[in-house]
């Protein structure tokens, strides 16, 4: 299967932590999928993917907001309705389930069938996460 890993860090210049993508690659990878891990300017490309991950972090210790990238990643993607996904949080801060949520909602907003959520807390947690998708 095609996944499609999107990647939203709290900043704007940041890469967010790519040890916890990298990790989930290697989860999913090691379960036959093949994978790629886009940034906002790949994101034209995810109608192409078979199943779609989102792995985001919230802006601060003390919020639940995700960063606004996502907002505007979702809005310029087009044609995702009716593929499956996941959403992940890295857990940070007092608000993460309401990240999550807000993340989730993005997704259903454009179609997306969410099928799994979790909050993603280290790498083994990460790598652990990625064998389970599409199984």
């Amino acid at each position: 299967m095609r996944i499609a890993l999107v990647v939203f860090p709290a900043g704007k210049h940041t890469a967010g932590d790519p040890l916890l993508a990298a990790s989930l690659v290697r989860g999913m990878e090691s379960m036959g999928h093949r994978t790629d891990i886009l940034d906002r300017d790949g994101l034209g490309r995810l109608p192409g993917y078979d199943y779609l991950v989102f792995l985001a972090e919230p802006l601060s210790f003390f919020s639940g907001k995700i960063p606004a990238a996502a907002r505007d990643a979702f809005s310029h993607s087009g044609g995702l309705g009716r593929k499956k996904g996941a959403a992940f949080i890295k857990k940070k801060g007092l608000f993460s389930s309401r990240a999550l949520s807000r993340l989730m909602a993005l997704m259903e907003k454009e179609g997306i069938i969410v099928n799994w959520s979790d909050f993603v807390l280290g790498q083994a947690q990460a790598e652990a996460l990625g064998k389970r998708i599409g199984a």
